[in-house]
């Protein structure tokens, strides 16, 4: 069966759990009635100030008041106490169709073996982590069969819980680069063209970018440099020609998606901003001239602080080529994120969530604080921020009257203990509650 015939098998099946029962029905019901929110603090993503004695009416979905308000006669109040009411978490960079195992080889025995039925129903497992966790949204930027649009079509259905996701489908690049990891021979597996994001030519990355749209793509990632954990290709090395980046951020931006850039190098990283990129992920090894020019042209950093020091953590488990790499990326990376933050870059929180396990995304948190961002930067990266990047910002990302009640409560105040994030005791979602009281 090729991979176009086993995509659709499983965009076919996850289509039709939109017509079961919702299984999310089971664990979160919405509420009939309005809900109040009460806890010790209010974070404010806007201006990243705390305030006491907070107060949430949530209704239909939505939020309906915030602070100083009258409590509705029919509402159920869910005081939280000594906690922190703050916007659910947004996670820019995840890959939700594939967990990494600490033994490369049987990581990539698995990816090989799996059927991409068998990947989907893995990946709702990760997607209950995910927002169980806080992250009630996600830009999952690289999935393979379609997996991801698959998760994100049956999370809007009410079939699996998971949280808001923005897919791009296959990362787009060249032959041999970053997008194209498996160093099968060709009588194995034929080589792959623009419908799995590989391309060799600016119309070829025009292709592969209607590809991915065609099926579903809300956001457009592509592979400027080189990457860590693939086998044959340099990690700073540019892998597309500053023609095919000019295609493939044109013809996305004409069709009003964002584009993402996976940049670990200087060089590359100087061309998609030439292309007009709309974020730089991981950014390892940019030099300040570059940051300098993200912030002029207002470019946002992806950091993956936690994935660079998961591999760096993994090296000796990796084959040696991807040994050396680890270890470089997971030293170099803290320091570019250092001179980012004191030059003024605009940084959204992400992790490379599947690099490192599912469900831990939170921890990206005491990293950033680690190496010289103010914890309320911190959580404003990862809620403002992010939702501006994404383009959600109208949705999520501040708790005001109107938006979605994506909300999340920490224990105690983390502006004083960032650490507290890894820790939610309450987590709504379009105003339904998934965890509550933990």
């Amino acid at each position: 069966m090729s991979k176009r015939t086993t995509s659709a098998v499983v965009l076919g099946c996850v289509a039709a759990l939109a017509f079961i029962v919702p299984l999310a029905a089971q664990t979160a019901v919405a509420a009939s009635h309005p809900t109040v929110l009460k806890a010790a603090h209010l974070f404010d993503a806007v201006s990243g100030r705390l305030t006491d004695r907070a107060t949430i009416v949530v209704a239909n979905g939505k939020i309906q008041s915030v602070g100083n308000t009258v409590t509705p006669a029919d509402a159920e109040v869910i005081d939280l106490g000594d906690a922190t009411l703050m916007p659910g978490f947004i996670d820019s960079h995840v890959h939700m169709d594939d967990q990494f195992q600490d033994n490369w080889y049987l990581g990539f025995y698995q990816g090989v073996m799996r059927f991409p039925a068998e990947r989907a129903l893995y990946a709702a497992s990760y997607a209950k982590a995910t927002l169980e966790a806080g992250f009630t949204t996600v830009r999952d930027v690289g999935s393979t069969d379609f997996v991801s649009a698959a998760l994100r079509n049956a999370i809007n259905a009410g079939a699996i819980v998971g949280p808001r996701m923005l897919v791009s489908n296959y990362a787009i690049g060249s032959t041999g680069g970053h997008a194209d990891q498996a160093p099968f021979p060709p009588q194995v597996t034929p080589p792959a063209g623009p419908l799995q994001g590989v391309c060799n030519s600016a119309d070829e990355c025009r292709a592969a970018v209607r590809y991915q749209m065609k099926y579903g793509a809300d956001v457009i990632k592509f592979m400027p440099s080189g990457g860590v954990l693939s086998l044959t290709d340099p990690v700073d090395v540019p892998e597309l020609t500053q023609e095919e980046m000019d295609a493939i951020v044109s013809e996305a931006h004409m069709w009003h998606r964002k584009v993402a850039a996976h940049c670990h190098g200087d060089r590359a990283a100087k061309m998609a901003l030439k292309a007009g990129v709309d974020s730089i992920e991981h950014g390892t090894f940019l030099q300040d001239d570059t940051l300098r020019a993200m912030k002029d042209s207002h470019v946002y950093l992806v950091p993956t602080l936690f994935a660079g020091e998961w591999v760096g953590e993994k090296a000796d488990t990796f084959p040696p080529a991807i040994r050396t790499k680890a270890l470089q990326a997971g030293a170099a990376i803290q320091q570019m994120f250092q001179r980012a933050v004191k030059i003024g870059v605009p940084i959204a929180f992400g992790t490379d969530s599947a690099v490192e396990p599912h469900g831990l995304d939170a921890r990206e948190f005491a990293l950033m604080t680690k190496n010289g961002m103010a914890p309320a930067d911190a959580l404003m990266a990862a809620t403002a921020n992010a939702s501006k990047l994404l383009g959600v910002d109208k949705e999520t990302g501040t708790i005001e009257a109107g938006k979605e009640a994506d909300i999340v409560a920490v224990p105690g105040n983390p502006l004083e203990d960032i650490r507290a994030t890894e820790h939610p005791r309450f987590v709504m979602k379009h105003g339904i509650i998934y965890v509550r009281g933990r």
